[in-house]
Protein backbone atom coordinates (compact mmCIF):
# COMPACT_ATOMS: atom_id res chain seq x y z
CA UNK A 1 0.00 0.00 0.00
CA UNK A 2 2.99 2.11 -0.65
CA UNK A 3 0.63 3.82 -3.17
CA UNK A 4 -1.26 5.40 -0.47
CA UNK A 5 1.40 6.99 1.28
CA UNK A 6 2.35 10.88 0.39
CA UNK A 7 6.02 11.61 0.18
CA UNK A 8 6.27 15.24 1.95
CA UNK A 9 10.00 16.49 0.37
CA UNK A 10 9.71 19.68 2.39
CA UNK A 11 13.61 20.19 3.39
CA UNK A 12 14.72 18.74 -0.20
CA UNK A 13 17.33 20.25 -1.70
CA UNK A 14 18.19 22.48 1.44
CA UNK A 15 18.72 20.73 4.63
CA UNK A 16 18.21 17.23 3.28
CA UNK A 17 20.81 17.11 0.47
CA UNK A 18 20.45 16.47 -3.21
CA UNK A 19 22.18 13.12 -3.28
CA UNK A 20 19.72 12.25 0.21
CA UNK A 21 16.88 14.14 -1.91
CA UNK A 22 17.40 11.83 -4.99
CA UNK A 23 17.68 8.36 -3.03
CA UNK A 24 14.94 9.16 -1.30
CA UNK A 25 12.67 9.44 -4.32
CA UNK A 26 14.40 6.40 -5.90
CA UNK A 27 13.21 4.33 -3.03
CA UNK A 28 9.49 5.70 -2.62
CA UNK A 29 9.34 4.86 -6.21
CA UNK A 30 10.68 1.36 -5.82
CA UNK A 31 8.52 0.69 -3.16
CA UNK A 32 5.22 1.48 -5.44
CA UNK A 33 4.70 5.29 -3.81
CA UNK A 34 3.97 7.97 -6.83
CA UNK A 35 2.48 10.96 -4.66
CA UNK A 36 5.82 13.69 -4.02
CA UNK A 37 4.29 16.84 -1.79
CA UNK A 38 5.73 20.10 -1.91
CA UNK A 39 5.05 23.85 -2.19
CA UNK A 40 6.47 27.46 -3.45
CA UNK A 41 7.11 27.87 -0.22
CA UNK A 42 9.76 25.37 1.41
CA UNK A 43 11.70 25.80 2.40
CA UNK A 44 12.49 29.39 3.06
CA UNK A 45 13.13 29.15 6.96
CA UNK A 46 15.85 26.43 6.17
CA UNK A 47 17.46 27.75 2.72
CA UNK A 48 15.38 29.28 0.67
CA UNK A 49 12.17 29.06 -1.08
CA UNK A 50 12.33 26.94 -4.11
CA UNK A 51 14.39 24.51 -3.13
CA UNK A 52 12.41 21.62 -2.87
CA UNK A 53 10.17 21.56 -6.47
CA UNK A 54 13.98 22.78 -7.88
CA UNK A 55 15.39 19.25 -6.13
CA UNK A 56 12.73 17.30 -7.39
CA UNK A 57 12.58 19.06 -10.56
CA UNK A 58 16.47 17.83 -11.01
CA UNK A 59 14.90 14.61 -10.21
CA UNK A 60 12.41 13.98 -12.64
CA UNK A 61 14.99 15.55 -15.53
CA UNK A 62 17.36 12.61 -14.67
CA UNK A 63 14.36 10.21 -14.46
CA UNK A 64 12.29 11.07 -17.61
CA UNK A 65 8.83 9.13 -18.16
CA UNK A 66 8.86 8.31 -14.21
CA UNK A 67 4.71 7.30 -12.86
CA UNK A 68 4.86 9.73 -10.48
CA UNK A 69 2.63 12.34 -9.88
CA UNK A 70 3.47 15.90 -8.04
CA UNK A 71 1.22 17.86 -5.70
CA UNK A 72 2.23 21.72 -4.54
CA UNK A 73 1.08 24.35 -2.60
CA UNK A 74 0.99 28.68 -2.82
CA UNK A 75 -0.18 31.54 -0.80
CA UNK A 76 2.56 31.61 2.53
CA UNK A 77 5.82 32.80 0.96
CA UNK A 78 7.08 35.67 3.08
CA UNK A 79 6.28 38.67 1.41
CA UNK A 80 6.76 42.33 2.92
CA UNK A 81 4.95 42.03 6.29
CA UNK A 82 2.92 38.88 5.41
CA UNK A 83 2.75 35.94 3.18
CA UNK A 84 1.65 36.33 -0.59
CA UNK A 85 -1.62 34.92 -0.24
CA UNK A 86 -3.99 33.98 -2.69
CA UNK A 87 -5.07 36.57 -5.46
CA UNK A 88 -5.77 35.66 -8.05
CA UNK A 89 -2.47 37.45 -10.31
CA UNK A 90 -0.04 35.65 -7.08
CA UNK A 91 -1.86 32.43 -7.64
CA UNK A 92 -0.70 32.70 -11.70
CA UNK A 93 2.67 34.02 -11.64
CA UNK A 94 3.54 30.94 -8.84
CA UNK A 95 2.41 28.05 -10.98
CA UNK A 96 4.25 29.32 -13.76
CA UNK A 97 7.44 29.54 -11.13
CA UNK A 98 6.83 25.91 -9.99
CA UNK A 99 6.18 24.56 -13.12
CA UNK A 100 9.29 26.11 -14.07
CA UNK A 101 11.40 25.00 -11.22
CA UNK A 102 9.67 21.32 -11.60
CA UNK A 103 10.06 21.02 -15.19
CA UNK A 104 6.72 20.41 -15.53
CA UNK A 105 3.76 21.94 -17.67
CA UNK A 106 1.27 20.62 -15.52
CA UNK A 107 0.54 19.79 -11.30
CA UNK A 108 -1.66 16.80 -10.13
CA UNK A 109 -2.52 18.41 -7.27
CA UNK A 110 -2.34 22.11 -6.53
CA UNK A 111 -2.59 23.45 -2.85
CA UNK A 112 -4.08 26.70 -1.51
CA UNK A 113 -1.56 26.56 1.26
CA UNK A 114 -2.87 28.56 3.63
CA UNK A 115 -6.32 30.88 4.57
CA UNK A 116 -6.25 34.66 2.67
CA UNK A 117 -9.03 36.64 4.56
CA UNK A 118 -7.63 39.66 2.44
CA UNK A 119 -8.71 37.91 -0.79
CA UNK A 120 -12.76 37.08 -1.52
CA UNK A 121 -13.37 33.53 -1.63
CA UNK A 122 -14.97 34.15 -5.01
CA UNK A 123 -11.42 34.94 -6.55
CA UNK A 124 -10.18 31.74 -5.25
CA UNK A 125 -12.86 29.99 -5.92
CA UNK A 126 -12.93 31.37 -9.56
CA UNK A 127 -8.89 30.95 -10.07
CA UNK A 128 -8.07 27.62 -8.80
CA UNK A 129 -11.26 26.27 -10.62
CA UNK A 130 -9.97 28.03 -13.70
CA UNK A 131 -6.35 26.37 -13.67
CA UNK A 132 -8.41 23.42 -13.19
CA UNK A 133 -10.36 23.94 -16.71
CA UNK A 134 -7.42 25.63 -18.41
CA UNK A 135 -5.75 21.77 -17.53
CA UNK A 136 -3.37 23.56 -15.29
CA UNK A 137 -3.77 21.37 -12.72
CA UNK A 138 -5.47 17.76 -12.31
CA UNK A 139 -6.88 18.65 -9.04
CA UNK A 140 -7.50 21.49 -6.05
CA UNK A 141 -6.95 21.15 -2.04
CA UNK A 142 -7.69 23.47 0.38
CA UNK A 143 -4.53 23.34 3.30
CA UNK A 144 -5.10 24.87 6.83
CA UNK A 145 -8.20 26.08 6.26
CA UNK A 146 -11.53 25.84 8.83
CA UNK A 147 -14.26 23.70 7.67
CA UNK A 148 -17.01 26.47 7.32
CA UNK A 149 -14.74 27.85 4.79
CA UNK A 150 -14.27 24.25 2.53
CA UNK A 151 -17.97 24.12 2.40
CA UNK A 152 -18.01 28.11 1.23
CA UNK A 153 -15.85 27.64 -0.92
CA UNK A 154 -17.37 24.63 -2.40
CA UNK A 155 -20.61 25.83 -2.49
CA UNK A 156 -19.86 28.94 -4.39
CA UNK A 157 -18.00 27.10 -6.76
CA UNK A 158 -20.84 24.60 -7.21
CA UNK A 159 -23.21 27.60 -7.84
CA UNK A 160 -20.67 29.03 -10.64
CA UNK A 161 -20.45 25.30 -12.55
CA UNK A 162 -16.56 25.57 -11.36
CA UNK A 163 -14.35 22.33 -10.63
CA UNK A 164 -14.36 21.75 -6.66
CA UNK A 165 -11.82 21.37 -3.67
CA UNK A 166 -11.86 18.39 -2.91
CA UNK A 167 -8.58 17.72 -0.93
CA UNK A 168 -7.75 18.83 2.23
CA UNK A 169 -4.60 18.64 4.33
CA UNK A 170 -4.38 19.47 7.59
CA UNK A 171 -2.15 18.18 10.35
CA UNK A 172 -4.12 15.15 12.19
CA UNK A 173 -2.28 11.98 14.50
CA UNK A 174 -3.37 9.29 16.55
CA UNK A 175 -3.26 11.47 19.60
CA UNK A 176 -4.76 14.96 20.15
CA UNK A 177 -3.34 18.10 21.77
CA UNK A 178 -5.68 19.98 24.00
CA UNK A 179 -8.69 22.15 22.40
CA UNK A 180 -7.22 25.02 21.96
CA UNK A 181 -3.34 24.14 23.66
CA UNK A 182 -0.38 25.84 21.31
CA UNK A 183 1.67 23.30 19.80
CA UNK A 184 5.00 24.85 19.11
CA UNK A 185 5.64 24.67 15.32
CA UNK A 186 2.20 24.71 14.49
CA UNK A 187 1.09 28.22 13.45
CA UNK A 188 -2.31 28.00 11.62
CA UNK A 189 -4.45 28.41 14.16
CA UNK A 190 -7.10 26.12 11.30
CA UNK A 191 -4.27 23.34 10.56
CA UNK A 192 -5.92 20.97 13.05
CA UNK A 193 -7.79 18.05 12.07
CA UNK A 194 -10.53 18.06 14.53
CA UNK A 195 -14.22 16.15 14.87
CA UNK A 196 -15.91 18.72 12.72
CA UNK A 197 -13.26 17.50 9.71
CA UNK A 198 -14.23 14.16 10.46
CA UNK A 199 -17.72 14.51 10.30
CA UNK A 200 -17.42 16.56 7.55
CA UNK A 201 -15.63 13.99 5.27
CA UNK A 202 -18.06 11.43 6.41
CA UNK A 203 -21.21 13.81 4.84
CA UNK A 204 -18.76 14.30 1.80
CA UNK A 205 -17.19 11.04 0.69
CA UNK A 206 -15.66 12.79 -2.58
CA UNK A 207 -13.54 15.05 -0.55
CA UNK A 208 -9.77 13.60 0.77
CA UNK A 209 -7.50 14.09 3.85
CA UNK A 210 -4.02 14.19 4.01
CA UNK A 211 -2.32 14.33 7.09
CA UNK A 212 0.87 16.44 7.56
CA UNK A 213 3.24 15.36 10.79
CA UNK A 214 1.23 12.14 11.83
CA UNK A 215 4.34 11.18 13.86
CA UNK A 216 4.67 14.18 15.64
CA UNK A 217 8.23 14.28 14.36
CA UNK A 218 9.03 11.04 15.56
CA UNK A 219 8.07 11.19 19.32
CA UNK A 220 5.73 7.69 18.89
CA UNK A 221 9.42 5.88 18.88
CA UNK A 222 11.99 8.35 20.13
CA UNK A 223 12.92 9.31 23.71
CA UNK A 224 14.47 11.64 22.54
CA UNK A 225 11.57 13.86 21.10
CA UNK A 226 8.48 14.03 23.64
CA UNK A 227 5.15 14.80 22.83
CA UNK A 228 4.89 18.48 23.04
CA UNK A 229 3.41 19.37 26.18
CA UNK A 230 -0.14 20.21 24.75
CA UNK A 231 -0.58 16.91 24.44
CA UNK A 232 -0.40 15.79 27.88
CA UNK A 233 -3.87 15.04 29.36
CA UNK A 234 -5.47 11.72 30.25
CA UNK A 235 -7.19 10.66 26.58
CA UNK A 236 -3.16 10.78 25.31
CA UNK A 237 -2.13 8.22 28.17
CA UNK A 238 -4.86 5.90 27.15
CA UNK A 239 -4.66 5.91 23.74
CA UNK A 240 -0.63 5.31 24.21
CA UNK A 241 -1.64 2.25 26.34
CA UNK A 242 -3.56 0.89 23.73
CA UNK A 243 -1.17 1.81 20.57
CA UNK A 244 1.81 0.26 22.72
CA UNK A 245 -0.56 -3.34 22.88
CA UNK A 246 -1.67 -3.24 19.15
CA UNK A 247 2.60 -2.53 18.28
CA UNK A 248 3.56 -5.43 20.38
CA UNK A 249 0.48 -7.87 18.79
CA UNK A 250 1.83 -7.00 15.38
CA UNK A 251 5.73 -6.66 16.07
CA UNK A 252 5.98 -2.91 14.88
CA UNK A 253 6.72 0.63 16.10
CA UNK A 254 3.70 2.64 17.48
CA UNK A 255 4.39 5.35 15.03
CA UNK A 256 4.17 2.39 12.15
CA UNK A 257 0.69 1.29 13.89
CA UNK A 258 0.02 4.90 14.05
CA UNK A 259 0.40 5.19 9.91
CA UNK A 260 -1.48 2.10 9.60
CA UNK A 261 -4.48 3.14 11.54
CA UNK A 262 -4.66 6.72 9.68
CA UNK A 263 -4.62 4.81 6.15
CA UNK A 264 -7.49 2.66 7.22
CA UNK A 265 -9.13 5.25 7.96
CA UNK A 266 -8.81 6.94 4.37
CA UNK A 267 -6.72 9.56 5.34
CA UNK A 268 -3.12 9.98 3.08
CA UNK A 269 -0.02 10.56 5.40
CA UNK A 270 2.27 12.47 4.12
CA UNK A 271 5.98 11.36 5.08
CA UNK A 272 8.69 13.60 5.65
CA UNK A 273 11.59 11.52 6.08
CA UNK A 274 15.12 12.46 5.70
CA UNK A 275 16.82 9.13 5.97
CA UNK A 276 15.90 5.40 3.78
CA UNK A 277 15.34 3.66 7.16
CA UNK A 278 12.50 5.97 8.60
CA UNK A 279 11.21 5.64 5.06
CA UNK A 280 11.56 2.07 4.77
CA UNK A 281 9.49 1.92 8.34
CA UNK A 282 6.73 3.87 6.33
CA UNK A 283 6.61 1.70 3.87
CA UNK A 284 6.43 -1.55 6.42
CA UNK A 285 3.68 0.20 7.54
CA UNK A 286 1.86 0.68 4.73
CA UNK A 287 1.73 -3.21 4.50
CA UNK A 288 0.35 -3.91 8.10
CA UNK A 289 -2.87 -4.81 8.48
CA UNK A 290 -5.02 -3.99 12.05
CA UNK A 291 -7.54 -6.69 12.69
CA UNK A 292 -11.05 -5.40 13.44
CA UNK A 293 -10.55 -5.83 17.17
CA UNK A 294 -7.48 -4.02 17.00
CA UNK A 295 -8.91 -1.23 15.21
CA UNK A 296 -12.02 -1.08 17.27
CA UNK A 297 -9.47 -0.56 20.81
CA UNK A 298 -7.62 2.08 18.74
CA UNK A 299 -10.74 3.79 17.66
CA UNK A 300 -12.07 3.22 21.49
CA UNK A 301 -9.55 3.16 24.05
CA UNK A 302 -11.00 2.57 27.56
Amino acid sequence: MAEALVLGTMYFGGRTDTATSFALIDRFVEAGGRMLDTANAYAFWAGGSGLSETAIGEWLRANPGADIEVASKVGMTPAGDGVEGLGADIVRRELVGSLDRLGLDRLDVYWAHGEDRSTPDEEVVETFGALVQEELVGRIGLSNHPTWRVERMRMLAQQRGLPEFDLLQLTTSYVEPRPGAHVEGKDHPYGFANLETADYLAAHPDVGLWAYSPLIQGAYDRDDRPLPPAYDHPATSARLAVLGEVAAELGAKPGQVVLAWLLARGVRPIIGTSSIAQLDEAIEAAALTLSDDQRRRLDEPA
